[in-house]
């Protein structure tokens, strides 16, 4: 079958061209090279929803600098355990990234992956307690040794003198900072790995194509699937083995249109965003970290305030935000009506009832669209304190769905991260959530192909496959500062990240 060939029984078809179907085709087409697979965008470009930079927070999420991801308890103790896993699972992604380049899969471009700090600032005597206590707690594992802590003002200014610049001299400040942190322009990586993908024979890759519907009477092995070409308006029919919606905020419609047992009660929360671009050079030039602070109460995860340099399209950016915002969108380039026709009897429940117990949440995203410039201002100047407002535009971020699922104590909760919903018989998955996503989408793909593919996954066979390509697989990174050395040591040289040997020879102790 050639590349451009199409199968009206292709073994998988995959929803979405973003970075979770481009690793899931890519790891499935390593583990059976005979597979065929199907992929269709409703877009005319890969990556350009979730998965592009102007739309996803892409830090390269490790949980060196995400405050919300090590929350403080009751008793005065911060949860490290939700960090420890992102930060195990990044390097799970790098591997996978590093074996694509070295096996010369992909060619990507120098700004796809480079180091930068990563940095939590904080100002008050209790957020500075608090940093400080989370900086203990992180440091005890060695996925965390090398991060500095400081409450030196001089110290400050010399890490990020912006941020500093003008600020009360009296006012209590701490920062922590890592300086094997990382910016990756996953929209870049994701279009790189379907280059590779298009390339493979019994492959197909379709833009401006739209599932419609998708149906599997009980009983019966194959989903049926409707798929319209949204240019031309032809509409074609395929079967096919195993189905994955990855598309992103569209992926609860599809998943409920799938009418399995696992997908009832699910519904979703649209949350929108915009980012303060920088348009002075002068101002982007001096500031060169991620630098992450505490959300407001009440403010959703995914809009946790951050000052952030990246590359995107070659180019030095600084952004601040994301602001959030409230649109019944479902997706960027969605509908108006993704909210209201994604209601229905099986999950109107658990929505009003989650609804009901997210009023704060509601009033706050609210507060949000009603900002006005200036509003805006105050809130970058709490981080810039010289912040000029001439010297920043709007930029329209992307569009996330929160998961809003049914809870037999609660009626119904959202759930502030991804979810990996898929079928008793393992021949349909979809994935729903947001952050942190791409930067975790090696880990959750290989979850994926253990529910999914449970009669391949544990043979020797695949499991060989996957060591070669994962070199950590299997074990922990958490527990055996020894691997986690040498992993970080051999993707630093193949991503070229330049990361510190003291730090590398700190952690293998």
């Amino acid at each position: 079958m050639s590349t451009n060939e199409n199968s009206n029984n292709p073994d998988v078809v995959l929803i979405g061209a973003g970075i979770m179907s481009a690793t899931l085709g890519v790891l499935l087409k390593q583990l059976q090279p005979d597979l065929t697979i199907e992929i269709f965008e409703t877009l005319d470009v890969a990556a350009a929803e979730s998965s592009d930079a102007w739309n996803n927070a892409g830090t390269g999420h490790s949980a060196f600098c995400e405050l919300n991801y090590t929350p403080e308890l009751e008793d005065g103790s911060i949860d490290t355990s939700k960090a420890v896993k992102i930060a195990e699972s990044f390097e799970v992604s790098k591997q996978f990234w590093a074996y694509l380049i070295q096996q010369n899969f992909i060619t990507v471009p120098p700004s796809f992956i480079r180091p930068i700090p990563h940095m939590s600032f904080v100002w008050g005597e209790k957020n500075v307690e608090y940093l400080r206590k989370r900086y203990e707690a992180l440091t005890s594992c060695h996925l965390f040794k090398g991060m500095k802590y400081t409450e030196d003002k001089s110290q400050l200014e010399e890490w990020i003198p912006l941020v500093m610049e003008g600020r009360d001299p009296e006012e209590k400040v701490a920062a922590t900072r890592m300086d094997i942190g990382t910016d990756v322009n996953f929209g870049s990586l994701t279009r790189c790995m379907f280059d590779h993908l298009k390339k493979q024979p019994g492959v197909s890759l379709h833009f401006s194509h739209q599932v419609r519907d998708l149906e599997k009477d009980e009983g019966e092995t194959m989903w049926r699937i409707n798929v319209k070409n949204t240019v031309t308006g032809q509409r074609r029919k395929l079967q096919a083995k195993f189905v994955f919606i990855g598309a992103g905020g569209g992926s609860l419609p599809l998943l409920i249109k799938s009418e399995i047992p696992e997908g009832k009660g699910f519904g979703g929360f649209p949350v929108s965003g915009q980012w303060l671009r920088c348009t002075n050079p002068e101002v982007i030039a001096k500031h060169n970290a991620k630098v992450y602070g505490k959300a407001s109460v009440g403010a959703p995860p995914m809009s946790v305030p951050h000052l952030d340099t990246r590359m995107i399209e070659g180019k030095r950016e600084l952004l601040f935000g994301p602001y959030a915002g409230f649109s019944t969108k479902f997706l960027k380039h969605g509908s108006y009506m993704d909210l209201p026709m994604s209601i229905k009897l099986g999950n109107i429940g658990p929505m009003l009832s989650a609804g009901i117990k997210n009023i704060p949440l509601t009033k706050y995203l609210i507060d949000q669209v009603r900002q006005s410039p200036e509003d805006r201002l105050d809130a970058l100047r709490e981080y810039l304190p010289a912040a000029r407002l001439e010297d920043w535009e709007i930029e329209i971020a992307g569009q996330r769905v929160q998961v809003i699922k049914k809870d037999e104590k609660e009626g119904g909760v959202l759930e502030f991260g991804t979810e990996v919903v898929s079928s008793a018989d393992g021949t349909i998955a979809a994935l729903l959530g947001a952050s942190p996503g791409a930067s975790t989408a090696v880990s959750i793909m290989l979850d994926l192909l253990k529910r999914c593919f449970k009669d391949k996954a544990g043979t020797a066979e695949w499991q060989s496959k996957l060591k070669k390509m994962i070199p950590s697989y299997g074990q922990s990174l958490a527990s055996n500062g020894k691997l986690c050395a040498e992993v970080r040591r051999q993707t630093s040289e193949v991503l070229k990240l330049q990361f510190a040997e003291g730090v590398l020879e700190e952690i293998h102790q």
